[in-house]
C-alpha cells in the first residue's frame, strides 16, 4: 500500500471508531474525519463535492432533506396522533394487540417515509398511550424501532443505506419494492408472532386504564383538516413520482425536492415551521462521511478491496451472496449501518461488474441491503433510527439501555438473516 492510503485507511479507521464507540458527536467525528482527509491531500474539493464516484452524493442528501420537510408539514395536521388512538381503541386497549398494531403502523409509515423520521413521530404517541394503560413503555418502543428498520428496508427510500445503495447501482423505486417488498411482508408477518413471545411479560393490563384509552377521540387530533388534505395529495404525488422516476427520468432527490417546494407553496406553513424537524445533523453527517468514503475511492483502497473479494469468492456468487448478507449483518450490528453501506458500496459494485450483471450478480446488492437493515436491528448502535429511540426514551425518563435493546435485537436480527439466507438461494439462484 502506499503512504496515501495507508494515511486514508487510518483516517478512516479512526473516525470509524469514534462513531461506533460514541466518544465524541458522530458528526463531529464524521466531519474531523472529513477535514483531515481533504488537509492531507487524500481527497480535494474538486473530487469531494462534484465527482459522482468520490463524492457527496447529493441525490441521498436532498432526497432526505425533501422528505423530512413534507413530514414536518405533515406532522403539524396530527396525523400520526390519530392513528395511533384509532389503533389503541381498535385494539381496545390489549396491549399485544395495541403492540401489534403500533408496529404494523410504524412498518407501513417507514416504508412510505423513512425509518428515522417515522420513530420520531410515533414515539411521543407511544409515551401517550402507555403512560394512559399503565404500562411499560419500553418494549413497545424496542418493537417499534425494529419494526421500522425491516419495514423500512422495502424501499428505495424507507432505510438510509437503501438510498446509499440505489445511488450507487442504479436500481430504481420499483426494484426494491419488487425484490425487497416480498420479504419484508413475511418478515414482518413472523416478527408480529415473535414479539408475543419476546415481551410477553409487558402485556398485563388494568381495565381502567383501558376504559380511559377508550374515552379519548382520535378526531380531536387532527388538528388542522385542510392542511392534512394538501399534504396527502402531495404525498400521493411525490410516492407516484417515486415510483414513475425511471420513466420521467427524474431522480427521486428532484421529486422530494419538488414536493416539498409545492406542499409549502399551496399551504400556509411558514418557512421556518416547514424545516423546523428537519434533521440537520443527519444531513451534515452523511456529507462527511461521503467525503471520506471518496477518498478510500480517491486512493484506490476500495480498488483494491473489490479485487481481493472478488479473487476470493473466485466466480462463486451464491458463496459471495450468502457471505456479504452474513458480514453485513455483523458489521451492521458492531457499527452505524450508514457508514458500513458508504464504505462496502462502491465495492459491491466492483463486485457485480465482475461477474459481468444478471439477475445473480444483482443479488449481491439486494444480500447487502437485506443484512445492512435487518442486521441493524441487533444492537442499540446498529441503526440511526436506534440512536434516535434511545435518546427520546432517556429524555421521556425511561431510558433503555445498550443490553437491554440488544438481548432482544439480537433474536430478531439472527432469525431475519436466517430467513433472509433461503430467500436469496430459491429467488435468484435456485428459480432464477
Amino acid at each position: 500500500m502506499t503512504v496515501s492510503q495507508i494515511l486514508s485507511v487510518l483516517v478512516f479507521v479512526g473516525a470509524y471508531i469514534l462513531i461506533a464507540t460514541e466518544r465524541v458527536h458522530r458528526v463531529a467525528a464524521a466531519l474531523g474525519g472529513a477535514g483531515l482527509m481533504l488537509a492531507l491531500g487524500l481527497t480535494n474539493g474538486e473530487t469531494a463535492f462534484h465527482s459522482l464516484d468520490a463524492g457527496v452524493d447529493w441525490n441521498v442528501v436532498f432526497l432526505l432533506l425533501g422528505m423530512m420537510i413534507i413530514v414536518g408539514v405533515i406532522k403539524q395536521t396530527g396525523l400520526f396522533e390519530f392513528l395511533a388512538i384509532a389503533a389503541a381503541k381498535r385494539a381496545k386497549g390489549k396491549p399485544f394487540a395495541v403492540l401489534a398494531m403500533f408496529v404494523v403502523i410504524t412498518a407501513v409509515a417507514s416504508a412510505a417515509l423513512d425509518n428515522v423520521t417515522t420513530v420520531l413521530l410515533i414515539a411521543p404517541v407511544t409515551f401517550l398511550v402507555c403512560d394512559r394503560l399503565g404500562l411499560n413503555p419500553i418494549p413497545f418502543l424496542i418493537a417499534e424501532v425494529m419494526a421500522s428498520n425491516i419495514g423500512g428496508a422495502a424501499t428505495l427510500i424507507g432505510d438510509p443505506p437503501n438510498i446509499i445503495i440505489a445511488s450507487r447501482s442504479g436500481l430504481t423505486f420499483n426494484d426494491f419494492l419488487v425484490h425487497m417488498g416480498p420479504f419484508v411482508v413475511v418478515m414482518m408477518a413472523v416478527f408480529v408472532l415473535v414479539c408475543r413471545w419476546l415481551f410477553r411479560s409487558a402485556f398485563h393490563y388494568d381495565e381502567k386504564r383501558v376504559a380511559e384509552v377508550m374515552a379519548l377521540s382520535e378526531r380531536e387530533a387532527i388538528r388542522n383538516k385542510t392542511l392534512l388534505v394538501q399534504s396527502m395529495i402531495v404525498l400521493a404525488l411525490v410516492l407516484v413520482g417515486f415510483v414513475l422516476h425511471s420513466a420521467l427520468h427524474v431522480e427521486p432527490s428532484v421529486v422530494a425536492l419538488l414536493g416539498a417546494g409545492l406542499l409549502v407553496l399551496i399551504s400556509k406553513v411558514t418557512t421556518e415551521e416547514a424545516i423546523e424537524d428537519v434533521e440537520w445533523e443527519t444531513l451534515v453527517f452523511f456529507m462527511g462521511l461521503f467525503v471520506m468514503v471518496g477518498a478510500l475511492v480517491n486512493t484506490g483502497v476500495i480498488g483494491q478491496v473489490s479485487k481481493a473479494l472478488a479473487d476470493a469468492v473466485g466466480g462463486q456468487p451464491l458463496l459471495a451472496v450468502m457471505a456479504l448478507l452474513v458480514i453485513s449483518a455483523v458489521l451492521s450490528a458492531i457499527v452505524d449501518n450508514i457508514p458500513y453501506v458508504a464504505t462496502m458500496s462502491p465495492i459491491v459494485s466492483d463486485l457485480v461488474d465482475a461477474q459481468g450483471g444478471g439477475p445473480q450478480a444483482e443479488s449481491l446488492w439486494w444480500s447487502l441491503a437485506l443484512g445492512a437493515d435487518l442486521g441493524g436491528n441487533a444492537t442499540a448502535v446498529g441503526a440511526s433510527a436506534n440512536v434516535v429511540v434511545l435518546g427520546l426514551a432517556a429524555r421521556n425518563g425511561t431510558p433503555i439501555s445498550f443490553w437491554q435493546f440488544t438481548r432482544y435485537g439480537l433474536v430478531v436480527a439472527g432469525l431475519s438473516v436466517l430467513l433472509a439466507a433461503p430467500y436469496l438461494w430459491l429467488r435468484y439462484f435456485l428459480f432464477a
